[in-house]
């Protein structure tokens, strides 16, 4: 027992602790710092203790032998006075006696996080790049944007079906409205609408959901309304079909049997139904448009459809289509924002082979 409290006190505690709040942060979280023994040879690291007014002296984290910070973070609480005292503990796990306490400390959240500021910077770059081509688009200015195939194969597609007399499949994928690639489907579906009233063409679209039937309804007739031909709008063309994901794809593969469409149109969420949908459509002679940004259904569709928009150019789509500006706009601004963030990839990656990493540090957030 002598030998064993000789070794114990034969073990230093740390020295010159501090305590502070963890800068750029949301608070919940305090910063400690010290200098490590001069002999480290018998310490095995170190137990940090935290008490506050309404906490007892207790263990709230461990670092290793050669750490001099340790940022606790587990339960701290904002406007709390917390202090902290640190110990050292050997392999045969014996403890030194306490360092020194070290301040009151309070954590709280800071207004601004100095390590957030390129988020800052590369915000407002975009915005100035969307004030400027919004302006530009405005004046009139020409704004050129890189065409996709799929939808500039959609009058084709269209007008195909009005030549052979038979009518567009639009299915506007499987999920609800509240999903952005409901949304983008809808947006995608308007101006499709006014191009098949446009051919005085017949458009059937059938839905998982109530909720997205109604807003493809409103889509469809104001399609319709745009090119001057209400009165050509059929309510009964848009409507329910099953909420049980296979149900609705034997439904869609039945009017497709039956109505022997000359186009269909999936734009939306799709998953394993996909194939089926697309290789019903392909069995049928359709010509086929696809876009999803489900990248596992994507190999599916490129397999069975004649055209495939991938990913975000779902997004993107409504502002190819309706010509809109302001939307335009929009899909020019994030190119040379995507093209920046390429850029300083590439050019950081080739700095850091000659340990250059001024780059890919101002992109790391801490």
């Amino acid at each position: 027992m002598i030998a064993s409290t000789i070794d114990s006190l034969s073990l230093k505690p740390p020295t010159n602790l501090i305590a502070f709040d963890t800068p750029d942060d949301r608070g919940v979280s305090i910063t400690l710092k010290w200098e490590i023994p001069q002999d480290i040879s018998k310490i095995q690291g170190y137990q940090i203790f935290r008490e506050a007014e309404d906490e007892s002296l207790h263990l709230a984290g461990y670092a290793p032998v050669n750490k001099t910070e340790y940022i606790d973070q587990i339960d701290v609480r904002n406007n709390v006075p917390y202090q902290y005292r640190i110990r050292s503990t050997s392999p045969e796990r014996l403890v030194s006696l306490f360092s020194e306490p070290s301040q009151k400390v309070y954590a709280y959240p800071q207004w601004f996080r100095k390590d957030l500021i390129n988020v800052v910077v590369i915000t407002l770059i975009y915005l100035a790049l969307l004030i400027y081509f919004v302006q530009a688009a405005r004046t009139g200015k020409e704004i050129f944007l890189r065409r996709i195939p799929g939808l500039d194969a959609l009058d084709e597609a269209v007008g195909r079906a009005t030549e052979m007399g038979k009518p567009i499949l639009y299915v506007p994928g499987i999920w609800p409205m509240s999903e952005v690639s409901t949304i983008a489907s809808m947006n995608i579906l308007k101006p499709v609408a006014k191009k098949v009233a446009q051919y005085d063409s017949k458009l059937i679209v059938p839905n998982r959901y109530p909720i997205v039937m109604n807003v493809a309804q409103q889509c469809v007739k104001e399609g319709f309304t745009e090119a001057g031909k209400p009165d050509k709008y059929n309510e009964d063309d848009v409507f329910f079909l099953s909420p049980n994901q296979f149900a609705f794809a034997a439904g869609v593969n039945g009017i497709m049997e039956r109505e022997r469409p000359a186009t269909n149109l999936f734009f939306g969420a799709f998953f394993a139904e996909s194939l089926l949908l697309a290789e019903t459509g392909n069995a049928i002679g359709a010509i086929q448009i696809a876009g999803t940004d489900r990248v596992p259904q994507l190999p599916f569709f490129v397999a069975a459809c004649d055209y495939c928009i991938m990913g975000e150019e779902l997004y993107a789509a409504s502002a190819y289509l309706s010509g809109d500006p302001r939307l335009i706009s929009s899909i020019k601004a994030q190119d040379w924002g995507k093209m920046g963030l390429l850029i300083s990839l590439l050019l950081g990656s080739v700095l850091s082979i000659f340990g250059i990493t001024f780059i890919i540090s101002w992109f790391t957030v801490r």
